[in-house]
């Protein structure tokens, strides 16, 4: 760098200068460009974009070489070499301009890397501007922050990524060569049958006080103390002509199930009873509003209450033909085939419960001995507890980890309760607000009036029951999302279910397909005849077992979607067992004793007060099941 000339910065490079840098490795067009630029530098307006552009550790190396009289330097194998000429061009830099110069290319930020060669080349040089006018000298040999990357580290990485890839490829050439993975998502096989005395031989007997949570007035006793008592035991009965169900014969219209087609006939009418509805209310808030005029008053009753309760065939079918044969709906293989005068058989497990002097009722809890993460549920009630006070259930549950592996409420009454529910219980972030319409015949609970947490004051804003989690600050305590039936309603649970001879539940838990559905079928000639032959063949080998299939069952009355691409994770349902068991009063029963039982709540002011009493009702109370059968999808290799 020369001196400033008639009080400006003239830069110039010398034939030497392009020499040397020509001998530090520059080619021809290199030197030639960084000569090009520092001849047309001039003062103050291509000053600082030169030095952004140019200054690198080449022009350092040209200015040492002119101000030293091109005195040969060594090749800088090192970064300390590079600073060191650096120090030296600013030794011989004696006016300001060339000061303040350097002082900016020593703060600027560097970064250089070692070639395998052990050569230096720049990879950016960008000056900071000065913020001083004076520009204040700093030592050139302070160390500068850049990342050197060893030519041994390269080869390192590059290998570490070349054995990656290859393990890429194993496992792709393994995964094609084994095949698809295996899901569960084939037909139904049977795991458990549990009838007949075998039954005792899927659970074992709870014995002790009920849960905190429940606090049912009720004390649960071992299996030898209930088979004592007699409020355990297996009853085998003729079936009377009375409970028989109509079969007709193949080929015969009458014969042909379209239960879909049905459940869609269904929803149409509630459809239409809803719009109605609604136009009622609208004239009756206008007559109102007009101050004259009488509301209407609906004569009409729920859509599910004024079908038919008997036989398979939809209203307004032919009835013409040849009159049904009658056969018992499950009944027990014939064990002797030379008996041909006797009449079916159906055997029964029956649970029940006992009074005893202390007050709370001897009772009976099952838990199921095997843990599930998916199936199908099904269970055959020819009578089920019923009554004030009673508080039975058909669930699953892991109460280890309740709530986080969650609970399911396949059949659940509570006092005088008459239409079926499904009641899912879980953590947060699970909610039935994505269901589908028209994917289910039911409804959703509500939940309403609900105590403010710091007031106490009721929310009397109308909700369905869709949250699943059990603290809900909008829903009741544990109330998790409710499905209700309608298309039964008042008849699918407790005592119109036992006037009706009982009745078919069933719960399909299928994460893989992302739901959980529930049905109810009431009375047995009501029921699908693929779940009917499914039970009535689960008792024989399996070559002749008869695959149950959802699909042909029509529509569920609850749905819950679960899974992926749902409001609630399939984790949420986990490693749940059944349980069976018949509670009295308690955290549900008991406190809607007052409601449920208003003339009993006259005399009785509590229900546990009720149940010692030893009301003659309480012999309703027992559950007669003719089977619980549990199925599994097969596994089956496919690619998701």
């Amino acid at each position: 760098l020369s001196h400033s000339e008639g009080g400006g910065m003239k830069k110039r490079v010398t034939a030497t200068d392009l020499s040397y840098l020509q001998g530090l490795g520059a080619d021809n067009d290199m030197a030639d460009e960084i000569g090009d630029e520092l001849l047309l530098a001039r003062d103050e307006g291509l000053e600082q974009d030169i030095l952004r552009r140019s200054l690198n550790l080449s022009t350092l190396r040209a200015a040492q070489a002119q101000d030293l009289g091109s005195r040969p330097v060594d090749r800088p194998g090192t970064v300390d070499e590079a600073e060191r000429c650096a120090s030296y061009a600013l030794k011989y830099a004696n006016d300001d301009e060339a000061r303040q110069i350097l002082e900016r290319l020593q703060r600027s930020s560097m970064r250089l890397r070692t070639t395998i060669s052990g050569d230096i080349s720049v990879q950016s040089a960008e000056i900071e501007p000065s913020g001083d006018a004076e520009g204040k000298k700093r030592n050139l040999l302070e160390p500068e922050k850049f990342f050197v990357l060893p030519g041994g580290l390269i080869a390192l990485i590059s290998m570490a990524l070349f054995v990656l890839l290859v393990l890429a490829a194993v496992i792709l050439l393994a995964t094609l060569a084994m095949g698809p993975p295996s899901l569960p998502i084939g037909s139904y096989q049977l795991v458990e049958a549990q009838v007949g005395e075998s039954f005792w031989d899927y659970y074992d007997f709870y014995a002790g006080k009920d849960s905190a949570g429940s606090n049912g007035y009720i004390t649960y006793v071992s299996r030898e103390k209930a088979r004592s008592e007699g409020i355990v035991e297996v009853v085998t009965e003729d079936v009377v002509t009375s409970r028989m169900i109509e079969i007709y014969e193949d080929g015969d219209p009458r014969a042909v199930e379209d239960w879909l087609a049905e459940d869609l006939v269904f929803l149409e009418q509630l459809r239409r009873k809803e719009l109605d509805d609604s136009a009622r209310e609208k004239e009756d808030l206008a007559a109102s509003d007009s101050g004259g005029g009488q509301k209407h008053s609906s004569n009409s009753t729920t859509t599910g209450k004024k079908r038919k309760e008997g036989g398979r065939r939809m209203e307004g079918e032919i009835s013409d033909g040849p009159p049904p044969r009658l056969e018992a709906f499950n009944p027990d293989p014939v064990t002797n085939a030379t008996n041909t005068t006797a009449g079916p058989t159906e055997t029964f497990v029956v649970i029940s419960s006992s009074p005893t002097k202390e007050g709370p009722r001897n009772s009976v809890r099952l838990e199921g001995r095997r843990r599930f993460n998916r199936g199908l549920f099904i269970i055959d009630l020819r009578h089920m507890p019923a009554g004030c006070g009673t508080w039975p259930a058909f669930w699953l549950t892991d109460e280890a980890n309740w709530p986080v592996n969650g609970e399911i409420d396949i059949v659940e009454g509570v006092n005088y309760q008459d239409t079926a529910k499904t009641a899912l219980h879980a953590t947060r972030e699970c909610v039935m607000d994505d269901v589908a319409e028209g994917s289910k015949t039911g409804s959703w609970d509500t939940s309403i009036g609900i105590p403010d947490r710091k007031t106490g004051i009721p929310d009397m804003t109308f909700r369905w029951a869709q949250n699943c989690f059990v603290y809900d600050p909008h829903q009741w305590l544990n109330q998790g999302c409710v499905a209700t039936d309608l298309k039964l309603e008042g008849r699918s649970l407790g005592m119109p279910l036992n006037d009706n001879g009982g009745g078919v539940y069933a719960l399909e838990w299928d994460g893989q397909n992302r739901h959980i559905r529930t049905w109810v079928f009431s009375p047995h000639n009501r029921v699908p005849s693929n779940l009917r032959d499914a039970m009535r063949t689960a008792t024989l080998v399996e070559g002749e077992r008869i695959a149950p299939d959802t699909n042909l069952w029509g529509l569920p009355y609850g749905n819950f979607p679960i899974g992926e691409g749902t409001n609630c994770p399939a984790s949420h349902f986990k490693n749940m067992r059944l349980v069976i068991n018949l509670a009295f009063c308690g955290s549900v029963a008991g406190n809607r004793y007052f409601m449920d039982c208003p003339t009993k709540y006259k005399k009785f002011k509590t229900c546990e007060q009720y149940i010692e009493s030893q009301p003659e009702e309480l012999n309703e109370a027992y559950w007669k099941i003719r089977g619980v059968y549990v199925y599994e999808r097969e596994w089956v290799r496919q690619w998701n």
